[in-house]
């Protein structure tokens, strides 16, 4: 359940994607990306200012902070909740209130999934 932030490693470390969780849901109010938008307009600024700086051009801060306001703009909309789960990063925002009965769910659902005898199919899978 991703309850809150989920960024970079954490994210990955917690049972990501990466780790074939049985299943992974999001809070309404969860947020996840690679970094916090903070966090990747902070590092495009100091390597946007190290170069202009090697090439010894002024650094415009007018052009630094725009900038930085869009890239925070773009991480934040990237990493609604809705917009994640609506790119499969997660199977589906359940409303807190029913966590305890979807976890229940599901903990069933993979119970179930291993104690079946699952016999070898003799043809190819077919996707529609």
């Amino acid at each position: 359940i991703i309850a809150g932030g989920s960024f970079g490693a954490g994210n990955y470390g917690m049972c990501g994607r990466g780790f074939n969780p049985d299943f992974i849901f999001a809070w309404p109010n969860s947020r996840s990306a690679v970094m916090g938008g903070e966090q990747a307009a902070g590092v495009l600024e100091i390597v946007a200012t190290e170069k202009m700086q090697k090439l010894g051009q002024e650094v415009p801060s007018e052009f630094i902070a725009d900038m930085k306001s869009k890239l925070i703009e773009q991480f934040d909309s990237d990493s609604d909740p809705f917009i994640m789960s609506g790119r499969l990063y997660d199977d589906g925002l359940i409303d807190p209130r029913d966590t305890r009965r979807v976890l229940g769910f599901c903990l069933s659902i993979c119970l179930e999934a291993r104690n079946r005898n699952l016999k070898p199919t003799t043809y190819g899978a077919a996707r529609l």
